[in-house]
């Protein structure tokens, strides 16, 4: 972690795993099955595993391993979000929050590329991995509690179809059917 970085982590503390916790369950009562809001909220628990994953990896190939499926379900997600739901953020009054979004998961991309340059059993590789984590971490804690529930509310019933048809298209485009159920399963087996 640079010094700048650990000098924002110390002015701004991220918010508690309760908060996080209360805002996840919030979320998780207002999503309607099936829908984007729901899928979303289905990414952030997959993507929570794919880090439990890559943490507690114990060999240098195990843990490139699940840091490639880490990176595959961030990608995927964050393309799906930066298509669909950013764009209807934007119209839809959240202009601000909009940018915010896509300079958090701009900046997410850029540190989980960076781990490949790491030694995947080194201090810091797990420090970085951690710093990630925490940004990730942050960012749908504010997706979670604010974004994605106004949207929903603001949303039109014919807007929110569209936006499940697509955020679902998306993210299939870049991780594709299979690999993103394979996905799934290896970052729950890799959890045990």
């Amino acid at each position: 972690m640079s010094f700048v970085d650990k000098v924002i982590a110390a002015v701004t503390p991220p918010e508690s795993p309760r908060a996080r916790a209360k805002a996840r369950e919030h979320a998780l009562s207002l999503a309607e099955p099936g829908s984007w809001f729901a899928m979303a909220l289905d990414h952030h628990q997959q993507i929570e595993a794919a880090f439990d994953a890559v943490e507690n990896a114990k060999t240098d190939r195990h843990r490139r391993a699940t840091q490639k499926w880490l990176a595959i379900l961030l990608t995927g997600h964050a393309i799906a979000e930066e298509v669909t739901l950013y764009p209807a953020m934007a119209s839809h009054g959240e202009k601000a929050r909009t940018e915010l979004a896509y300079q958090e998961q701009s900046a997410a991309k850029g540190e989980t590329a960076a781990l490949e340059e790491l030694d995947p059993l080194s201090q810091d590789y797990l420090d970085k991995l951690r710093h990630i984590r925490g940004a990730v971490q942050h960012h749908m804690y504010e997706e979670e509690d604010t974004w994605f529930p106004k949207l929903q509310d603001k949303a039109s019933p014919e807007t929110m179809a569209r936006l499940t048809t697509r955020f679902d298209e998306e993210f299939t485009r870049y991780v594709g059917r299979d690999t993103a159920a394979s996905v799934i399963k290896a970052t729950k087996a890799n959890l045990n």
